[in-house]
C-alpha cells in the first residue's frame, strides 16, 4: 500500500471513528471499565486505554490492537461506568470498522465469518464440509487446508462431519438475509 491509500485509509477510518468518540467523549478516564474487564488481562491495551486513544485520535494504534477483537460483549463495562457511556456498543463499533475496512489484523476472522455465513445462507445451518472449504480456499497459502486433513479425517471417521445435509426453508432463510443486509446498509 502507498503512502497516498494509506492517507486516504487513514481518513476513512478517522471518518468510521468520529460515532465511537461521540460515544466514549465523556469518559472521565476513572479505569472502572478496565476493572470490571473480565479480559483486560489479555488486551494488549486496557479498555481505558483504548477509549483514550480514540479520544486522542491514534486511529493506527486503535486498529493494530486486539483490544476490541478480545471483548466478549459481557457489557459488564456498561453496566459499572459512571457516566453511563454506552462501552459495549463502542467496541462492536470497533470491530464493524474493522471488519469492514478488513484490515490486516482482522482479515482471518472475516474470511472465517464470511465462509461460515456463505454455507449458513445457502443451507439454513452450517455445512462443515463447505465451510471449510471456503474458508481454506480464501486464504493466500494453498498449502494451509494440508495441515487440517488428519483433524479432518478423524472428525469424518467419528461422524462429527456430515458429507450431505438436505436443505429446506431455503427461500425464508434467504429473505431473513437480504432484510439484515438491507438492514445493515441503512445510514
Amino acid at each position: 500500500m502507498n503512502t497516498e491509500e494509506q492517507n486516504e485509509q487513514r481518513a476513512r477510518l478517522d471518518k468510521k471513528l468520529a460515532p465511537v468518540r461521540k460515544m466514549v467523549q465523556a469518559c472521565i478516564q476513572c479505569g472502572t471499565c478496565t476493572g470490571s474487564c473480565p479480559n483486560a488481562f489479555a488486551m494488549d491495551f486496557t479498555p481505558r486505554r483504548l477509549w483514550r486513544m480514540v479520544l486522542m485520535g491514534k486511529t493506527e494504534k486503535i486498529f493494530q490492537s486486539r483490544t476490541f477483537a478480545l471483548c466478549s460483549t459481557c457489557y459488564t463495562c456498561t453496566l459499572r461506568c459512571p457516566r453511563g457511556l454506552a462501552l459495549t456498543e463502542a467496541m462492536s463499533a470497533l470491530k464493524q470498522i474493522a471488519a469492514s475496512e478488513a484490515l490486516a489484523p482482522y482479515a482471518q476472522s472475516v474470511r472465517f465469518y464470511k465462509s461460515f455465513m456463505e454455507s449458513v445462507r445457502r443451507h439454513g445451518r452450517v455445512r462443515e464440509m463447505e465451510f471449510m472449504t471456503l474458508y481454506f480456499l480464501s486464504m493466500k497459502n494453498p498449502l494451509t487446508p494440508l495441515q487440517y486433513t488428519p483433524l479432518g479425517m478423524r472428525l469424518m471417521a467419528k461422524r462429527k462431519i456430515s458429507i450431505e445435509i438436505p436443505s429446506k426453508g431455503k427461500e425464508r432463510l434467504e429473505a431473513m438475509f437480504r432484510k439484515a443486509e438491507a438492514l445493515e446498509n441503512q445510514p
